[in-house]
């Protein structure tokens, strides 16, 4: 006979920077019979900010029955410290739009996590500006949905987006190669929800064709970088980096193909992180807790 284990629950803070925050917040758990599994946090004397992680679960009698008793429980400790705060079950799956172009080694990686289940999160749909991976998208059961053409222009294509971000109550939006720039005010009404990923050669390499002007100028160094979307391109926040080693003999499809390799690891590590509520925004960095 097996036992199901007890549920568990994620604690996220943020706030500024005090004496007595760790303190307080495993008196307040222990005060409701709540036994810590995981703790992690980080003093940003940069930004005088403070953040923390605790993933743990009930151990007695005085632990509350639901996720708005365990709120109620710990709020008189989050107003005492001001604390940006949220608790949520750690088997919450976070809801996902992803938008890509004509590359699909990204998205197919997330889609082979996700349904693998190494990918705790819930793909809501897929959406493009091109035709292209619709047959992968809906082989996977996924919703696949395509912008309006690019005659209509960039506002009635992210007009669409946001649209089916909202009415799929998605929590975050995750660029797998979409080839376009958002808008401003697209990138500002999603801050701190929209990922992307980029090679590293930007901003030495801009524009089209980089793996062909990296290799003319005989690159050592291939990498890629998972970050959120600012109003300045390709300088949000950064989540995770990779590089590998090239050589002389590298070709420039064999950068390619190392680099479409380092993109998806990159970009499937930060959207795990992110779902594991594992990532804070400090400033123009992130604090990581892995």
């Amino acid at each position: 006979m097996t036992t199901t284990p007890p549920a568990s629950f994620i604690l996220t803070i943020a706030c500024k920077d005090r004496v007595g925050i760790v303190a307080a917040v495993g008196t307040a758990l222990a005060a409701m019979d709540g036994f810590i599994l995981d703790s992690q946090q980080y003093a940003d004397p940069d930004a005088d900010r403070f953040f923390m992680r605790v993933a743990f679960r009930g151990a007695g009698p005085a632990f509350p029955d639901d996720l708005a008793g365990l709120r109620a429980r710990f709020a008189p400790t989050a107003d005492a410290f001001a604390l940006e705060w949220d608790i949520v079950p750690d088997s919450y799956r976070p809801r996902l739009l992803i938008a890509v172009s004509k590359g699909g080694h990204c998205l197919n990686d997330l889609l082979h996590r996700w349904r693998t289940g190494t990918l705790p999160v819930e793909i809501a749909g897929v959406v493009s500006n091109h035709d292209s991976l619709r047959a992968l998208t809906e082989w996977h059961g996924i919703p696949f949905h395509l912008l309006p053409p690019a005659e209509a222009g960039k506002a009635a294509q992210e007009a669409r987006m946001l649209e089916l971000f909202e009415a799929a109550a998605a929590d975050q939006l995750i660029l797998a190669r979409y080839m376009q720039i958002l808008s401003a005010g697209m990138a500002h009404r999603l801050s701190g929800r929209c990922i992307n990923i980029h090679h590293s050669f930007l901003p030495s390499f801009k524009g089209a064709r980089p793996y062909q002007r990296a290799y003319a100028r005989g690159v050592k160094l291939i990498g890629a970088t998972a970050h959120f979307v600012t109003t300045d391109l390709d300088e949000g926040p950064i989540i995770e980096q990779a590089v590998e080693r090239v050589d002389h003999r590298a070709t420039e499809d064999d950068m390619i193909r190392i680099g479409r390799d380092i993109e998806a690891q990159v970009l499937s590590r930060a959207v795990l992180w992110a779902a594991e509520r594992r990532v804070f925004l400090s400033g123009a960095r992130t604090v990581v807790f892995r």
